[in-house]
């Protein structure tokens, strides 16, 4: 799968775009790269990766 817009993230991980952001504002997950218009491009297993290692720190 090739990269992810926030929208289209947010439906591949089954949450809401707000939830995307505000994890991406938080420092939770970080963007594949941010296009020079300000939008984000997601590689959506990495996501999972920053996600789990996120959930593993917080145990």
């Amino acid at each position: 799968m090739g990269l992810l817009t926030t929208g289209q993230l947010a439906k591949e991980l089954g949450v809401s775009r707000g939830a995307i952001l505000t994890w991406t504002n938080d420092g939770l997950i970080t963007p594949e790269f941010t296009t020079p218009g300000g939008h984000h491009r997601w590689d959506a297993e990495k996501v999972r990766q920053q996600l789990r290692a996120q959930r593993q720190r917080d145990e």
